[in-house]
């Protein structure tokens, strides 16, 4: 068996890494100016942290937004815990990286979207079963870039 580079790992690697520099900056100094974070997650990972209310109300996926209000950011190598306020009734979630979908700061149109992709039945046998595809956009959410690895794929 030959062994090849796994770029798609890589890039997704790197991209969950800026999410963790830039979360950790926030963390240590705010958010500066009008930065703000939309931030999707899938709320059936594992490790995902979330009241039983919420994630019966989200049970697949669920947005947050990092602006006004936002308490406790604690970040680490494997994800982020923060409190965020819901309706006046604030709550504590834990999101991996791993769950994240997407996530964007609409006050510099950027954003980056996650895909993972079961190839299991397509029978073709070019790398791992739950593969990510990363996109990253920037001057979204009209005139954007759109760079996916599959156009790099055999």
């Amino acid at each position: 068996m030959s062994r090849s580079i796994d770029y798609g790992s890589l890039m997704h690697r790197a991209m969950r890494g800026l999410i963790q520099q830039v979360l950790t900056d926030v963390a240590e100094h705010g958010l500066p100016g009008a930065h703000h974070f939309f931030i999707t997650f899938d709320t059936t990972h594992p490790e995902a942290q979330l009241a039983d209310w919420l994630r019966d109300r989200y049970p697949d996926e669920m947005t947050v937004v990092m602006q006004h209000w936002f308490d406790n950011l604690d970040v680490t190598d494997d994800g982020f815990s923060v409190t965020l306020n819901f309706g006046d009734a604030p709550e504590p979630l834990y999101i991996p990286y791993d769950a994240i979908k997407t996530f964007v700061d609409p006050s510099v149109e950027f954003g980056l979207r996650f895909e993972i992709h079961d190839d299991d039945d397509d029978g073709d046998d070019d790398g791992p079963t739950d593969e990510a595809d990363i996109e990253a956009e920037e001057d979204a959410p009209h005139d954007a870039e759109v760079v996916s690895l599959d156009s790099f794929r055999k």
